[in-house]
């Protein structure tokens, strides 16, 4: 932990970054803040915090600029950020003048925090992690061959050709059918293997099936994704660089941008930050993202992310994004519970 005033020296040498996108000299600081103490005291303080890693100097004449383990230490001690009333007011107001069509609102929501916090937002369509089982039919076709139809939550369908071992008659498939849908009912793939029921030879064949069709139906990608913001992102100082542009506008076209920035273990437990190159991919090391998940935990869930360069206005895009994702969470859950839409 750093001293009460080496803290505060950092947060004005962040804030007057972010706000300006130029070095910050320590004048500056004495000129914007009023520390009550010299600016030679505070260049003793930005020497300490340059050789702790986080700010640096282009060059020896220059001011300081924030790294990556200033920004994390600015985030980290930020506390609890709202997002204005009146902003509030202005984005409640909007939902409420759409139509009741979940396309509608995502698009809204991807618009409105890119105009707020004038960065990239991403928001994805709500899905399920892993698929959930609803039932099973199963229709013969041959003495050993029936096609499975299999059931998702979500009133997603899929068939498959199963070739038993031996012969099934119409009855044996009726009995498989029921015992099936009455031991799987609302499992995922992965609980269905370690359910642990006694099961006949074509009874675990039924179950051999239906488990890889979960599997690879839970590889699928196919969230669909709602992204504005480009040209504010593309306008930073930042990006003047053709070359840094460019690796954007790739990451884009092949929509391989949010599966760059989405950590490995992404939970639906509040906001995250990622700083530079805390993502994981170097392409977007230049970039911070703040990314957080809206929905209903048992039945689908969805992204929302805002990506920028590191000298993002952090507070403002993880109040922006906290909100959005409090609005979506509501309308979600009474969208799924009026139509009943996971059925």
């Amino acid at each position: 932990m750093l001293s009460s005033r080496t803290e505060t020296i950092l947060r004005s040498t962040v804030e007057q970054y972010i706000a300006k996108a130029i070095p910050v000299s320590s004048q500056t600081i004495v000129n914007e803040y009023d520390l009550e103490i010299s600016s030679a005291t505070i260049r003793n303080e930005m020497a300490r915090l340059e050789e702790e890693g986080y700010i640096t100097r282009p060059h020896s004449s220059a001011g300081s600029v924030p790294l990556d383990k200033g920004y994390r230490y600015y985030v980290d001690t930020l506390g609890d950020i709202y997002l204005p009333l009146d902003k509030q007011r202005l984005v409640n107001h909007l939902f409420h003048q759409v139509e009741q069509e979940l396309e509608k609102w995502l698009n809204l929501a991807a618009t409105l925090i890119a105009q707020l916090v004038q960065d990239v937002a991403i928001v994805t369509t709500p899905r399920l992690a892993s698929c959930q089982f609803k039932y099973l039919e199963l229709v013969t076709l041959h003495d050993s061959v029936a096609l499975l139809i299999l059931i998702l939550r979500g009133a997603k369908a899929k068939q498959q050709l199963i070739s038993f071992d031996q012969a099934v008659s119409q009855v044996e498939m009726v009995n498989i059918t029921n015992k099936l849908n009455a031991a799987y009912a609302g499992l995922t793939s992965r609980q269905i293997l370690n359910k642990g029921i006694e099961l006949s030879p074509s009874e675990q064949q039924t179950t051999d099936y239906l488990v890889n069709m979960m599997k690879n139906e839970d590889k699928q990608d196919n969230e669909e994704l709602f992204l504005y913001g480009l040209h504010f992102i593309l306008n930073q100082p930042e990006f003047s660089q053709q070359q840094r542009a460019q690796a954007l506008m790739e990451l884009v076209e092949y929509k391989n941008l949010l599966k760059s920035v989405i950590p490995a273990k992404l939970n639906n437990k509040g906001i995250q930050v990622i700083i530079g190159k805390e993502n994981k991919a170097e392409a977007v090391h230049d970039y911070s993202v703040v990314i957080t998940q809206y929905g209903l935990p048992q039945e689908a869930i969805g992204t929302i992310c805002v990506i920028g360069p590191t000298r993002m206005h952090y507070a403002h895009a993880i109040a922006t994004v906290n909100h959005l994702s409090l609005v979506l969470n509501r309308m979600v859950t009474e969208l799924y519970e009026s139509n009943n839409i996971n059925e």
